[in-house]
């Protein structure tokens, strides 16, 4: 993880205003932190992978390891249903990001180049060319740095459905899963607008996303056995009804 990034300030600045979303290309919260490396245990890990190899995505979905709409709507119904858990304890540094992935990259420049097209890379595996379309927004963007890499089910909002009882092996593992649909690129500002809220406090504005953001979020929470409250259940049911199928 230690692979420092340069950040303008200008960049940083804005980082600072919108932290409570997810990470952009700023040096990563937990830097230097002390989650364990290495393989975690069987009672640590993330669960098994529902994508395809690589976590690359299949069909017309921007996102990997989507479950079908009919799934989705399955395993909504199997989730439990709580109120929202406390934020006492929480901090982004307990969920380690961005992990090393090898060759250089971390987990941010491995989700560029799989989010974009004809993305070129620097000798520190820094994107420093290509072409993005933010599925929140549907914006095109063609400047890595103006990108963030949202954490579909935001980090805090995993604390308060359940990841506060979790090891830091777990957190780590759910912070950076490339094989789910949890991590993608979008514009900083549709991410910083989203922060840590659920869908029933937030949607994308681009109504086109909402199929696949409510299987993304139901895969999500569905894999990490977490729970939903009720608004946000209802919500995630009327983004599944806007699927074809």
């Amino acid at each position: 993880m230690g692979r420092q990034i340069r950040v303008p300030a200008a960049l940083l600045a804005a980082l600072l205003v919108g932290g409570a979303g997810c990470s952009g290309p700023a040096v990563p919260d937990g830097a230097g932190g002390g989650d364990p490396e290495g393989k975690p245990s069987a009672s640590s890990a993330a669960p098994p992978a529902g994508g395809p190899a690589g976590g690359a995505p299949t069909g017309g979905d921007v996102l990997p390891g989507l479950v079908t709409a009919a799934e989705a709507r399955a395993r909504l119904a199997a989730l439990k249903v709580a109120p929202a858990g406390t934020m006492a304890g929480y901090s982004r540094a307990r969920f380690t990001h961005w992990a090393e992935q090898g060759d250089r990259c971390d987990t941010r420049e491995t989700v560029l180049q799989r989010d974009g097209a004809e993305v070129k890379r620097d000798g520190e595996c820094r994107a420093v060319s290509g072409r993005w379309k933010s599925l929140y927004d549907g914006a095109v963007v063609t400047d890595a740095g103006e990108l963030d890499i949202d954490h579909v089910v935001p980090l805090a909002e995993g604390w308060r459905s359940g990841a506060s009882g979790w090891d830091a092996a777990r957190r780590k593992a759910f912070a950076n899963d490339l094989t789910r649909p949890q991590l993608l690129a979008v514009t900083a500002a549709s991410n910083r607008s989203k922060g840590d809220q659920s869908p029933d406090l937030w949607q994308p504005p681009d109504r086109s996303s909402w199929c696949q953001y409510g299987r993304a979020w139901t895969t999500v929470k569905s894999a990490y056995e977490l729970t939903v409250t009720e608004p946000e259940k209802k919500m995630l049911t009327t983004m599944l009804d806007t699927c074809t199928s």
